[in-house]
């Protein structure tokens, strides 16, 4: 007969084992364990807790937390008079298109020359300092396409020569 001597593998597990596994054996059954109750709603319903969840959550980040700065103050006018730009010079081609006798140079400058001195310089002002911002503005990211003002002093100062650049450009305009 042969009789077996060692260990069983339940003692021989527990025996070998790290003693943090023990310590994890012996904690869950100390531990209570927490009941999950499921329940099954309707898709409208779920709907309704997600609007609900969704309404709690911040709405981050937020212009009145953040002091207004330069550079996303220049970024978000660029993108503003890029697409005020574009409007205008969609809207002027299609009205050629569709009536091109009334919208062609002769008679808009007859319109032009008829309206008073004040409404001609508002009308200038309103064209030229878009126009002008997004030209030098335009000028600025080429200039950080290249490496060049990405420091953040580098930033600062360009974004202030496209505003004095700006400036004198539209009054130059304006006075033509």
């Amino acid at each position: 007969m042969s009789a077996r001597v060692g260990l069983s593998s339940v003692t021989r597990r527990v025996a070998f084992a790290p003693i943090i596994g023990r310590n994890q054996i012996a904690l869950r059954t100390v531990i209570p364990k927490r009941g999950v109750q499921i329940q099954s709603l309707p898709s409208s319903a779920s709907e309704e807790i997600l609007n609900a969840q969704r309404l709690k959550r911040p709405s981050s980040p937020h212009f009145t937390i953040y002091q207004p700065q330069l550079t996303w103050l220049s970024s978000i006018a660029n993108r503003a008079t890029g697409g005020a730009l574009s409007a205008l010079l969609y809207g002027f081609s299609l009205a050629y298109l569709v009536a091109p006798g009334t919208f062609d140079s002769v008679h808009i400058v007859e319109f032009v020359a008829g309206l008073p001195d004040y409404v001609k310089y508002n009308g200038k002002l309103i064209l030229a300092a878009p126009f002008t911002f997004h030209f030098w503005n335009g000028l600025r990211h080429l200039s950080w396409d290249t490496g060049k003002f990405l420091s953040l002093k580098g930033a600062y100062r360009a974004g202030y020569a496209v505003l004095g650049a700006t400036a004198v450009s539209t009054v130059a305009l304006v006075l033509m």
